[in-house]
């Protein structure tokens, strides 16, 4: 058992799953293209059917099923599908879209000019052969094949325990780089990549990350990464080229349902446009949504951009090895080589053969009349030659051609044209002996020869090579301006530009900030960049990580995403924008509790999040970014303060649970963490707040039961939120029915710690203040 799967094991990996590394073919490629040049399919000769074709490869060459075979050839015919076809077909023969081929007997093929220069000197003694399946027929074990095709057209084939996945490569760059080698045998695969770029599709794209295509032609083996070529127009994108081997079809079907999940957001329509004239997917994007956004989650959610395997196996001397770039080069070099010998030996011998009856014909002419004589008195024409042959010493072969010349080759003109040819022949073989005496003169004719199919067949660069990964960081694609971040109660989440917020006179109601049910509300409102990394904390004392950009856009009205959809917890208490790690986290808790850690500790945040700090019956109420020297102010809903010192905390692990922060009185919580540097700005739920100098709140240690922040009645409520402002900045003030204000600090008069404040916000009856946030510039 073991011994047959061995055999059967090489049987697939040899005949019939990996390419030939001296012509690029797997034996049905070949068969097809040998079985097509017998019956003369020319690129300018008649189409044939293509069940014709098939019949006649199965007939003599290929002992498997004809499907395979139609497979094989229809293939060769698609310009999506090789980047250099080698076969012409006429009528269906599938499409991008995934569309199956017409059935073998409706569809036509030929060969194309290009393939020709595969089979070009096969009658000269240039390749070995081999019996057919049944030993009828020879067929070649390779073609002579001018054309690069392991390198241009590539190859992709599964066998047994291995693969190959050649990138088909532009003909003018390969062509350089053979004849790079050729000039200097030394020469590096890094020298050899300002020849080669990179793989050159047929469908283009976008090939992005040199390192990568270096370290794959190095190593024969690497991972590269394709992306789509797309426009931007106006409020809308246009798709032109698809990376290798998408199907436009299926990629359209997957948007769609993309968009219908809510995993990508802002298309407003999708439509296929692609005709005759090229390939042409148009997107709307919605009016208000940025299309570079969009079009970044097209590229992280769709195979719009894809990895590509780079895995170089092909057979070489009957045996299946890894290639890098310079090792495939010197294969076809060798092959071409090899193919140019035996083909100057076999028109050696064929130029020697004629040279040799030339010779013997221009003897006869110049004693013709003898000749004519001995053969006039030869009984028949064996005595005649037996006559000639003894009287000149004519070999047997010059003998018959004389016996055979007409008369009319007596003629001066044919004297004079037979002496020339002898001429020529003569300098033929000498040329030919020059050539298969020299190394060099065989790299010549190597370097003419492809000099001829650059000029032929060449044409320009379909994709594009990006220098740097770095080019294609998808930040770049998102402007960066200033958002507000809005959570609700039950976990909905929306980025709605700043600007959307037009700033108010203090005490005005306010515009509609965000449409919420009846029974939610807003819970949090975080001003930030589109590039900022946002930290979310979690009731349970985990932190997630996100970029700006990456939460939904919104616009005032709409309701937002459900922020589960987004992370793996959907109990977040607190939003922290991160601009660098030097410093410090600190947290606060409800029950009062501080912790201090280094924000180095969070740069590497797993998708299901990291513990940040330990609670029991307790949970977060606010984290900040702690600098050194910073005063922490811990408010409570009650109208106290506390400040204190940084340094009256040590730096902890993510596992601590922390430290008491303030000495809460009966039936007060903590409802604030701030960093106290000016004026601190309490506000409370029924729309009041005042500006007070952080000079009038005493330092003391941490844990003190804190003093006075503001002077809580009926009339005001109790305090939501206290934040450490400037007279430049703004404030955008959230209600729980969705209402948003925007007005200037300035506009907030200064009033002492013991008073009440003023309005801020009129309230319709039963909303309340539920989240402030200051705007900085």
């Amino acid at each position: 058992m073991k011994t047959s799967y061995l055999d059967y094991s090489m049987s697939v990996i040899i005949g019939r799953a990996l390419p030939d590394v001296r012509d690029g073919l797997k034996p049905v490629h070949r068969r097809i293209l040998y079985s097509m040049n017998e019956m003369g399919l020319r690129h300018n000769k008649p189409y044939r059917k293509s069940a014709r074709i098939v019949g006649d490869v199965l007939g003599k060459y290929h002992p498997h099923g004809d499907k395979a075979v139609y497979d094989a050839l229809v293939r060769m015919a698609q310009p999506f599908s090789m980047r250099y076809p080698l076969i012409d077909g006429q009528g269906n023969f599938g499409s991008i879209d995934g569309d199956e081929p017409a059935a073998m007997r409706y569809t036509e093929a030929r060969l194309t000019r290009i393939s020709e220069e595969m089979l070009k000197d096969i009658d000269k003694d240039t390749v070995t052969w081999r019996d057919n399946f049944d030993s009828t027929l020879k067929e070649p074990e390779f073609l002579p094949s001018l054309l690069p095709n392991l390198l241009v057209n590539g190859s992709t084939g599964i066998a047994v325990g291995m693969a190959t996945e050649i990138p088909p490569h532009n003909l003018n760059e390969i062509v350089d780089a053979i004849m790079a080698i050729i000039d200097n045998p030394d020469i590096t695969i890094e020298e050899l990549f300002k020849y080669v770029r990179g793989p050159d599709f047929p469908t283009g794209g976008i090939v992005y990350g040199r390192n990568a295509i270096l370290n794959a032609y190095k190593n024969g083996q690497g991972i590269i990464k394709i992306r789509a070529k797309t426009k931007i127009e106006e409020d809308s994108i246009i798709i032109n080229e698809l990376p290798y081997g998408v199907n436009k079809s299926k990629l359209i079907k997957d948007i769609a349902n993309l968009v219908k999940k809510g995993k990508i957001e802002g298309i407003a329509e999708l439509r296929d446009e692609s005709d005759r004239s090229g390939l042409r997917i148009f997107i709307r994007v919605k009016k208000g949504i940025d299309a570079e956004v969009v079009m970044n989650q097209l590229f992280k959610h769709t195979q719009l951009e894809k990895s590509y395997g780079i895995l170089n196996i092909a057979i070489v001397d009957g045996i299946p090895k890894i290639l890098n770039l310079k090792e495939m080069i010197l294969e076809y070099i060798k092959h071409r080589k090899n193919i140019i010998t035996k083909r100057c030996e076999y028109e050696l011998k064929k130029a020697e053969e004629r040279k040799h009856i030339l010779e013997g014909l221009a003897k006869a002419l110049e004693n013709i009349d003898t000749i004519v004589d001995i053969i006039k008195k030869s009984k028949d024409s064996k005595e005649a030659m037996e006559n000639l042959i003894k009287e000149f010493n004519f070999s047997q072969i010059q003998t018959k051609e004389i016996i055979s010349m007409p008369l009319s080759k007596l003629t001066s003109f044919e004297t004079d044209e037979i002496k020339k040819e002898k001429i020529e022949k003569e300098n033929e073989v000498e040329k030919l002996k020059k050539i298969l005496g020299d190394e060099n003169e065989i790299y010549k004719i190597i370097k003419e020869e492809l000099s001829y199919l650059k000029k032929m067949y060449g044409d320009e660069r379909r994709t594009e090579i990006v220098e740097e990964m770095g080019e294609f960081d998808r930040e770049d694609f998102i402007p960066e301006e200033n958002v507000v971040i809005i959570l609700t109660d039950r976990g909905y989440i929306k980025r709605v530009k700043l600007d959307d917020y037009k700033r108010q006179r203090r005490g005005g109601k306010g515009i509609l900030g965000m449409r919420v049910k009846e029974e939610d509300a807003v819970y949090k409102t975080v001003i930030s960049s589109t590039h900022d990394i946002l930290f979310f904390f979690s009731s349970d004392g985990k932190i997630y990580k996100k970029k700006a950009y990456e939460i939904p856009p919104g616009d005032r009205y709409s309701k937002g995403r459900a922020i589960a959809n987004i992370l793996q917890s959907n109990e977040i208490r607190e939003i922290l924008p991160v601009k660098s790690f030097d410093d410090y986290l600190v947290f606060a808790t409800k029950k009062g509790i501080v912790k201090k850690t280094s924000l180095k500790k969070f740069i590497n945040i797993r998708r299901n999040g990291l513990i940040a700090i330990k609670l029991k019956d307790d949970e977060i109420i606010g984290v900040k970014i702690l600098k050194e020297n910073d005063k922490i102010v811990l408010s409570t809903k009650n109208g106290y303060a506390c400040v204190f010192n940084e340094k009256d905390i040590r730096a902890m692990g993510r596992n601590a649970r922390g430290v008491r922060g303030i000495k809460l009185r009966d039936g007060d919580e903590v409802i604030s963490l701030e960093i106290g540097k000016d004026d601190l700005l309490t506000v409370t739920e029924k729309g009041y707040g005042k500006r007070t100098s952080i000079s009038e709140y005493r330092t003391t240690k941490r844990g003190a039961k804190g003093v006075i922040t503001i002077k809580i009645i009926e009339k005001n409520g109790k305090v939501v939120s206290v934040l450490s402002v400037k007279d430049e900045d703004e404030i955008l003030i959230s209600t729980s029915q969705g209402m948003v204000e925007r007005i200037k600090v300035s506009d907030i008069r200064k009033q002492g710690r013991n008073t009440i404040g003023v309005r801020l916000m009129k309230l319709d009856e039963g909303d309340k203040i539920r989240s402030v946030s200051k705007i900085n510039f």
